[in-house]
C-alpha cells in the first residue's frame, strides 16, 4: 500500500506528539525486535521507531529491514527517528483521508 502525500501529511500530524515505541540497539534488527514491531503495529498502526547507529547508512539499512519484514510504510524520517504506518485490516483505528 502506498500513501498519498495528503495521507502522509495527516499521519505526520498524528505522529508528532508520539514517543518512540521501539528502540533499536547496537545489535540492530533481531527476531525479537521484529516480533515487538509486529505487536506494536498491530496495536497502534502508527508508531515511532528510534534508530541507533554510528552512521546514516546503518540506520537506513535497519529501517529498510524493518519495513521489508513488517510490510509497513515509512511516513517520515528525521535523524534517528522514523515514523511507520501499517493499517490493521481487522480493526482499523486511523481513518485516512482520500
Amino acid at each position: 500500500m502506498s500513501l498519498t502525500s495528503a495521507q502522509r501529511r495527516y499521519l505526520r500530524g498524528l505522529a508528532h506528539p508520539l514517543k518512540p515505541v521501539l528502540m533499536l540497539g547496537g545489535k540492530g534488527v533481531t527476531p525479537s525486535v521484529l516480533a515487538e514491531l509486529e505487536h506494536a503495529l498491530g496495536d497502534h498502526e502508527l508508531i515511532k521507531v528510534k534508530l541507533s547507529g554510528a552512521d546514516r547508512e546503518e540506520r537506513e539499512t535497519a529501517l529498510t529491514q524493518l519495513l521489508d519484514a513488517s510490510g509497513a510504510d515509512s511516513v517520515q524520517r528525521i535523524g534517528h527517528v522514523a515514523v511507520l504506518y501499517r493499517r490493521n485490516e481487522e480493526q482499523p483505528r486511523i481513518a485516512l483521508p482520500r
